[in-house]
Order: C-alpha cells, then structure tokens, then sequence
C-alpha cells in the first residue's frame, strides 16, 4: 500500500536493486521499464518524487520482472487525480492478469472485469461478479435481497416445523425421522441465513460534533500568497468560508493543497494577504498520514487517553461502547496501534475527530485505507455537517457526493473555481495546466506584481446562453439519472432489444453532460 525507498536513492537504483541480477543487465532492464512508465530522468532522488512518481517506482520494480501477474494493493493511496487517471490507463492496457485491491470506487468501475467481495454477509464468505463496480452494486443488491426473502421464507416453514413438533405425544410415535432431521436442518439453516443478513448494518457509526454557530463568515481570506521554498504556490488567493460550504481543494501533488489547509488551520502564516477568521473560531483537520498516532500506545488509551469514559456531544460514554461504535471489540481494547491495519488507524482518526467540535473540518485524503461500506457512512456524516469542509481526495465518487464546488491550484500560482469536477478536468485538458516535475520548472518567486488582464465582455446572445448553463446542466443530469433508472429496470434487463436502445440512450445523455461541461467552461473562458 506504501512506497517505501530511502529519499536518497534514485529510480534507478531502486528499480536495478530489485532485480538483484548482473549490474549491467540489471541496469539496462531497469531503464527500460522506467522508460516504458513515463521516466525521463533516472537520477532524481526518491525524497523529491511526487506520490504519483513513487508509485511508477514501486510498478516499475514490478514490471522489470516482465510478470504474468501483477498484485496491486490500494495502488491510488496517496496519489493525486492525474496520477490515478494515469494508473487507470496503465491497468487497462497493461498485457497481464492484475489483481487489486481498493476501495476507490471509480477505479473499480472504469477498470474491473471482475469483482471479488470478502464478507461474512455471503453464504461462502465470498460474492464475485463478472463485470464493473455498477454491476457488481446491482448483483449485490438483488442477492442481498433474495437472502432477506429467503430468510423470511425459512422462519415461516421453522415456525410450521416447530408447530407440528409440538404436538402429542401419540403423534411423535409415528412421526417421520427424516422430517425431524429436514426441521432441525432448517432452524440451523435460518440460523446462518440470519446472521448473515445482520451483518451488513455492522458499520461504523459516523456523526460529527458540529459547534452549531451562527456566523455567516467563519473564516475570510483576501489576496492570500504562500511560497515554499522558491516554488510560488498560490497568490492572489481570496476564499470566504460560510457555513454549508463544501470545497474540494483540486489539483496535482506539491501544487499546494495541504498547504492551504495548514494556512486556514493556523500552522502557517501567509507570506502576504490576510486571514480573517471568527471569534472562538474551531477547525478540525485530518491528516492524511495519521502522524498523530502514537504506535506504541494501546488502542484504549488512544480512544480515551484519560479515565474510562469520553464526551460525545454533551454526553458520556464508556470506551468500549466508543470502539464498538467504530468496529472494534472489547478485546481489541489492549492492542498496540501500530499491530492495527491502516483501515483500523483510518478509523480511530475518525473516532478522534469526532470528539472535536468544530465550525470548519479540513479533510486530507480521508478516504484512505477505508473500505467502502465504512465510506458510505462517512460520506453521509459529512453531507449531515452543518459547517464548512474543505476535502482533498483522490476519490473521485467522494467528491462527487460532496463538493458543491472546486478550488483548483495549480502549484505555480494560479487558481480558479469551478462548479463542478467535470469542469475542472475540461479546463485543465484546454489550458495543459496539469503538469508533473518532469514537466517543466516551477515558478520561482518574483516581486512584481501579477498583471490582471482587462475582463472580456461577452455579447448578449453568449451572455444569455452562458445564463442559462446551469440550468441546461441541471436537466441534462436530471436525463441521465431518468434515462439509467430505465437501462436498469429489470423488465428492459430481460429484453435484448430495449436494453441496448436503453444503454444506448445513458450514454447520449452522458455525452450532452460532457458537451455542456464543455461549452460552459469555454465561455467561462472568454470572459
């Protein structure tokens, strides 16, 4: 799950370390398969790589061994969107089995041609389906279903079994031995069918503390610039924080996103520009790392470092009814957190921020090491919250659900909102601004002032259909979410005919949502 290299050491070093061959032979092999993933420079120290050119490190290791099989194991866990976009297009024209596991659920649907579930809800453990994440969700529903109805169809045949057990004694004389064993066959059977349908409500129960403030601003930034180093991040920057506001901070790694977290949380001061924040004001942050967990400390007494009871939301609750909530047994009480699984540490941050009231909740890659059932739930917490949320994340189906709009940054100053993901990734395909550090040179710091270009005003008619863009986008959603609901309906599954005239339809309508995206952002654009 993690790129592990000493900072020190080179791509090529690492790559020539893991075939342990003939140096010369070793070398020329590793060259290759770094060339094959993108590599310029092999000569760049590890510590210097973004987490997208760390991750072609560690596949690059893997390929020089041209394997039949590739094992992935949460490949986009720390990566930014171009670099997951980047992966997903390796794994499908990769020319080898691959077998990963993740929880991005996007990744899923654009790159599975077979799902594998592990879960104790399924009669073997297991439930695999032929075919992508949406195929997978609807087979999973409906089998669920069927248990449930197979559940209440046993429970009435063991009540009848149960019945005619209990009458008397002259009829059990004569009774049938093989209807006996055929009822207790059945109670056992019930039994497991119950228990198996129990388990999908054992889910980890997410609810964030909010202060309840009534500020319309919590926090104003105005004209805001950060450099680190000699790289310019951002200038210029203005940013209002009301409450129900929810940004996804979008953009390639080291452009600046966990900065500007770290600039609103008050760990940094802007190096000019203004930070205005609310009297008493509470912000809650998750770090992406979870640096803050102490390994060597029990999972007790970092659920509840003091006593045997925490605070939540004005009341009192033991610890072991704290960790039951997020998933773990009274057992697991004494365990060290550094023996935990990284979905385990995912969800003790959780239960730690959980505890903290806050007006603004900032979000670094939370997802991370997450399965997706303890997502969901995460996901409606945070559409629950009533203050403000700034989210960094490489889950795209999360940003979805809850951003209501994008900041993006670029990492050589510039920045600009956007109303919807789709956009972004139209502008940033039209302005070639997604670039690695192989790319080009950042920007180095300068002390004159950004020359603001003259706004453009549009004529009547491109006012007037630029006006009307949200609106036209909203209904051409509001087709797709229609014309799918109709591709799915079983009664046109069933039938070959409508069925592909019904898929045929999702995907015009999908193609007039990219269209208007498209346009929005190229009027956008003009102004």
């Amino acid at each position: 799950q993690d790129t592990i290299f000493p900072k020190e050491i080179t791509p090529l070093q690492a790559v020539v370390d893991s075939v342990g061959d003939d140096a010369i032979e070793a070398e020329v092999s590793a060259s290759i398969s770094l060339s094959k993933l993108g590599f310029e420079r092999f000569d760049q120290p590890f510590g210097e790589l973004s987490g997208g050119w760390k991750k072609r490190v560690s596949i690059a290791c893997g390929l020089v061994h041209n394997p039949e099989v590739m094992l992935l194991d949460e490949p986009t866990n720390h990566l930014d969107l171009e670099a997951v976009e980047w992966l997903e297009s390796f794994v499908k024209n990769a020319n080898m089995s691959m077998i990963f596991v993740t929880h991005d659920r996007r990744f899923l649907e654009n790159c599975a041609s077979r799902i594998l579930e592990l879960a104790p809800s399924y009669p073997d453990g297991s439930f695999e389906v032929n075919g992508n994440y949406t195929q997978f969700v609807r087979r999973k529903e409906a089998f669920l279903v069927s248990q449930e109805a197979q559940e209440s169809a046993l429970a009435n045949k063991v009540r009848r079994d149960t019945a005619w057990l209990r009458q008397g004694i002259q009829g059990r004389q004569t009774r049938n031995k093989t209807q006996v064993r055929d009822a207790a066959s059945r109670r056992a059977e019930l039994k497991s069918v119950s228990n198996r349908n129990l388990v999908p409500s054992k889910i980890a129960g997410i609810n964030f503390d909010a202060v309840g403030r009534k500020t319309n601003k919590l926090l104003v930034m105005h004209s805001v610039e950060k450099t680190m180093g000699d790289n310019l991040l951002f200038r210029d920057l203005d940013l209002e924080l009301t409450p129900d506001r929810r940004i996804g901070l979008v953009g390639p790694n080291g452009s600046g996103k966990t900065t500007l977290l770290r600039l609103i949380n008050g760990e940094l001061e802007p190096d000019s520009g203004t930070i205005k924040r609310a009297d008493k004001l509470r912000v809650v942050t998750a770090n992406q790392y979870r640096l803050d967990l102490d390994p060597n400390v029990t999972l007790q007494d970092t659920l509840c470092p003091v006593g045997e009871m925490v605070e939540y939301m004005g009341k009192e609750i033991h610890v072991s009814g704290w960790a039951d909530r997020f998933l773990f047994t009274q057992e697991q009480l004494g365990t060290l957190v550094g023996s935990l699984s990284g979905g385990e540490q995912a969800r003790i941050q959780i239960a730690s921020l959980m505890l903290q009231p806050a007006d603004i909740l900032l979000l670094d890659e939370p997802t991370n090491d997450l399965d997706i059932p303890t997502l969901e739930v995460l996901e409606e917490a945070l559409l629950d919250f009533p203050g403000a949320i700034l989210l960094i994340t490489h889950d795209r189906f999360m940003l979805n659900r809850i951003a209501t709009e994008y900041l993006a940054l670029d990492g050589v100053g510039q920045t600009k909102e956007f109303a919807g993901f789709e956009m972004w990734q139209e502008w940033n395909k039209k302005q070639g601004l997604v670039k690695t550090k192989f790319d080009s040179e950042p920007i180095k710091k300068t002390n004159k002032s950004r020359q603001k270009s003259e706004p453009v005003k549009l004529s009547y008619q491109l006012q007037r259909e630029f006006d009307g863009m949200e609106q036209a986008i909203a209904e051409a959603e509001e087709e797709v979410e229609r014309s799918e609901k109709i591709a799915n309906d079983e009664s046109i599954v069933s039938n070959h005919q409508k069925h592909a005239k019904a898929c045929s339809d999702v995907a015009k309508a999908h193609e007039k949502v990219r269209e208007l995206y498209a346009r929005w952002a190229e009027l956008e654009g003009m102004q």
